[in-house]
């Protein structure tokens, strides 16, 4: 039944906040509740009926919240709103029309299930145990969310066949669609790379599920509300024609043109942000027995795509004038049933013709001569320091095609010279912090996320010195980071909901809210506007997000 929003009290027209006298607006508001009255860092959503496209917005101080003219077109629209701990009384609708601004009072209550709206950072304050015990959870929300594992009944000696069982999927397997790696593939090695006991980790969380209870006996804890700064800014979020597409990379094209990798299935994505149009390119299959999906997506000096396609041992590049792919399949010689090309760096190609590319299987650096077609294998890089390997989970080209690796097993940043073939091993100042993914940018300094201790690191590459700022939010576990060249840096959460704007003059950090669940990977920053938009894929929910901030 269709609620009717507007309001008529002039009162209420001229308490409109700062930013709507500012800017044109399409709809206002103010959301309030019994417990809290006025309520700031709430998100606001609209969503045209019969569109892809949301907008949201973030009340302020006052609990009013304001939609730019420029973001809603007139139609009817359904709102929603997300406060932790509350629900929206209701299901509202309002009209927007042309030249006019609507208005819509929204009313929250409280929630009956907290549990179903906690996040997977939520998840990890709440449960009883340690940090490093929490720690081998990290990486389980790339398939799915915390709230399964604590929501399931297994025992402990369930729980370490399930470790086993989990080992033997594809990272990009999800609830909806598993799929299985071939032929001897079990990955073990995922579960060590953790760290702890598996035994003692499967008798831990033994006592934070549902396997002796019926209900969570210890408390539920929340993030507090963003405020401030972090409630200006609009969030775009545009879904995609297929609930199990999971959109891992996102770039933007010269001309606009979004661009994103499927990490479940094998396709290159386009989507035309003006109108939400999804095109999706099917990539060529080398291994017919082996999953699909594909990991890295990247564009090189000439506008082309490249696309790392895990499990097929290949990599490929898409013309987007032509719309044709080329593919490259690794020498079969190489190849086991772990061969993995998830990662590529192509953004120096055209000095040499020359493709950096990761084998995932014992984490062998390839380099392949495009021109030739042949590969070079560098081996695996270790720390000379202890000869162990490096857990490489990402690969960046300087201005020169010299290639950094991301140890995201410990906190080494290893370097292979271009020319010489010399390596190099640089430390980051905290220990563990998993070096995880990030970019050079035209100062060849290199960016990246620290998984393992919620920050953001800069490596100088000319001078060997590295820098790290930390994200507000415990559990953030940031994936990647980027730069722009106003002097901000970006990452985003996997557990959080957030993501995380960096001031590098300053140090400050600003968080912004996301309107649903976003599993976060890799982030893209557009500054060809002043400040700078982020673009990310929401990659277990089927949606490209777009973050812009308003100051």
């Amino acid at each position: 039944m269709r609620t009717n929003l507007m309001l008529t009290a002039a009162a209420f027209v001229l308490q409109a906040g700062v930013a709507a006298a500012q800017t044109p607006a399409a709809l206002t508001g103010q959301v309030s509740s019994a417990e809290e009255g006025n309520m700031e860092g709430v998100v606001v959503s609209a969503k045209k009926q019969g569109s892809t496209i949301t907008v949201s917005v973030v009340t302020g101080k006052d609990g009013r919240y304001s939609f730019p003219a420029s973001k809603l077109e007139p139609g009817n629209y359904t709102m929603t709103a997300r406060a932790v701990g509350y629900d929206l009384d209701g299901a509202p609708t309002t009209m927007v029309a042309s030249g006019k601004p609507a208005q819509a009072a929204l009313k929250l209550k409280k929630t009956r299930d907290l549990a179903a709206q906690l996040t997977n950072a939520e998840w990890l304050m709440s449960m009883p145990g340690t940090d490093e015990q929490k720690k081998f959870l990290l990486n389980c929300n790339s398939c799915h969310s915390y709230q399964r594992i604590v929501n399931s009944a297994y025992d402990p000696k369930g729980f370490v066949e399930i470790f086993k069982l989990m080992a033997g999927f594809y990272p990009g397997a999800t609830p909806e669609r598993p799929q299985r790696l071939g032929g001897n593939g079990n990955r073990g090695d995922r579960l060590e790379s953790r760290g702890g006991n598996v035994e003692k980790v499967a008798e831990w969380l033994s006592t934070v599920n549902l396997s002796k209870v019926k209900k969570h006996e210890y408390a539920l804890k929340t993030l507090p509300r963003l405020t401030g700064k972090s409630t200006q800014v609009v969030v775009t979020e545009y879904d995609l024609p297929n609930p199990i597409i999971q959109p891992h990379d996102v770039i933007l094209g010269a001309d606009g043109m979004v661009w994103y990798s499927d990490f479940g299935q094998m396709f290159l994505g386009k989507m035309d942000p003006k109108t939400g149009k999804v095109t999706q390119y099917p990539i060529p299959m080398s291994k017919p027995d082996f999953p699909v999906g594909t990991l890295n997506l990247e564009m090189d000096k000439a506008g082309n795509l490249w696309v790392g396609v895990m499990y097929q041992a290949s990599i490929v590049k898409f013309d987007p004038k032509t719309e044709k792919f080329q593919q490259w399949v690794m020498p079969k010689e190489w190849q086991t049933d772990n061969a993995q090309t998830g990662h590529l760096a192509v953004g120096s190609t055209h000095l040499d013709n020359k493709v950096w590319i990761k084998n995932s299987d014992q984490s062998h650096i390839l380099r392949l001569d495009i021109s030739t077609g042949k590969f070079e294998d560098f081996g695996n890089q270790q720390d000379p320091t202890t000869s162990r390997k490096l857990g490489t989970y990402g690969i960046h080209s300087d201005s020169k095609n010299n290639i950094y690796l991301l140890d995201f097993s410990n906190n080494g940043i290893g370097k292979l010279d271009a020319k010489t073939k010399a390596y190099t091993l640089y430390k980051t100042p905290t220990p563990m912090s998993r070096p995880r993914r990030g970019r050079v940018d035209a100062q060849d300094r290199l960016w990246f996320a620290e998984y393992g201790s919620d920050g953001i690191g800069m490596l100088d590459t000319k001078t060997g010195e590295m820098q790290e700022w930390k994200v507000p939010t415990k559990w953030s576990a940031p994936y990647d980071a980027a730069v722009d060249k106003y002097g901000y840096a970006w990452t985003g959460s996997m557990s959080t909901d957030r993501v995380a704007r960096l001031d590098i003059k300053t140090g400050e950090v600003v968080e912004y809210p996301l309107p649903r669940s976003t599993n976060i990977r890799r982030v893209y920053i557009d500054d060809r506007t002043n400040p700078g938009v982020l673009w990310v894929g929401n990659n277990h929910g089927a949606s490209i997000v777009k973050v812009e901030p308003l100051n």
